[in-house]
């Protein structure tokens, strides 16, 4: 089947190759686990009954700063790259592109078991080239990561080492 340009035509609802056009596929909003002393403060705080509202009001402020117009941050991985964006319109402060990456970790500190929080660092020619602070569900936002860049970036598929199912342990 001949690669239609038009995405209302497309032969898989939802897929659209990175020549065509840029399409999102994951968003997500850094937790409350991003701002490093706020986060140790109110993890301490929730620890005792009489002192747990405060430690919700101070961790209310940038847990809604993630929405207020200016301060407004979002990690956005699409088809073509990986980025921090702000603002309300979603202007891309820092960007990585996907052929560009080579690893993923995933760095925790004392408040990322708390939050289900981590940071990740993305991995290029042995440099850390973008930090992503505060992400929820950090393991599943890096193997999107990986996984797009596999799928998206010619020749970063790994294509020898795939087992079926039906082929025996013992052989």
């Amino acid at each position: 089947m001949a690669l239609m340009t038009d995405r209302r035509n497309q032969a898989v609802t939802g897929l659209t190759p990175p020549q065509l056009d840029e399409a999102k596929i994951r968003v997500v909003w850094p937790s409350v686990a991003a701002h490093t002393g706020i986060a140790t403060l109110g993890r301490g705080l929730t620890r005792t009954i009489v002192l747990a509202p405060l430690a919700w009001m101070i961790m209310a402020l940038p847990y809604f700063m993630k929405v207020l117009p200016g301060m407004a941050r979002r990690y956005t991985l699409t088809n073509r790259r990986l980025m921090i964006q702000h603002g309300w319109k979603l202007t891309p402060a820092q960007e990585v592109a996907l052929a560009a990456i080579d690893d993923v970790r995933v760095v925790e500190d004392a408040n990322s078991r708390f939050f289900r929080a981590a940071t990740l660092e993305i991995i290029s020619k042995g440099q850390v080239v973008l930090r992503l602070p505060g992400v929820p569900n950090p393991e599943s936002f890096r193997e999107a990561i990986l996984n797009t860049t596999k799928a998206w970036v010619p020749g970063k598929a790994d294509t020898g080492h795939f087992l079926p199912a039906s082929a025996s342990k013992s052989a």
